[in-house]
């Protein structure tokens, strides 16, 4: 039970260095708070909370895999390697891709009751 119980401080001490070091992951941070400021302010479904939930998890998750990769690349190879490079930039990738996907899905969500509010016909 010992090591189940520091697990958690493994993992919370990997989220401080992680929002500590990484400009993204406090931009992400940032947006999902007002996503969900948003959320509460539209009266949002349930089903619409799932799909903004996701997102945000998928975001940060991403983001975090992100930082690993990136960590564990920098360790192995301190010097410059083009193969190097190709995984920072493709674990990049990844993050753009739900990023993209959380923005779209966002879009949908928010933009016809924005409209609504705003007296346009939606």
């Amino acid at each position: 039970m010992k090591k189940f119980i520091r697990g958690f401080g493994f993992a919370f001490n990997g989220l401080k260095y992680a929002f500590a070091t990484q400009i993204n992951f406090r931009v992400h941070v940032f947006a999902a708070l007002l996503v969900i400021g948003l959320s509460f302010y539209l009266h949002i479904s349930t089903a619409e909370w799932n799909w903004i939930l996701l997102c945000i998890a998928m975001v940060l998750l991403t983001e975090l895999l992100n930082t690993g990769i990136e960590t564990l690349t920098d360790l192995v190879s301190p010097g410059y390697n083009k193969l190097a490079g190709h995984v920072k930039d493709i674990s990049a990738a990844a993050v753009l891709v739900v990023a993209f996907f959380a923005l779209i899905t966002g879009v949908i969500i928010f933009l016809p009751k924005i409209l609504l509010l705003l007296g346009y016909a939606a």
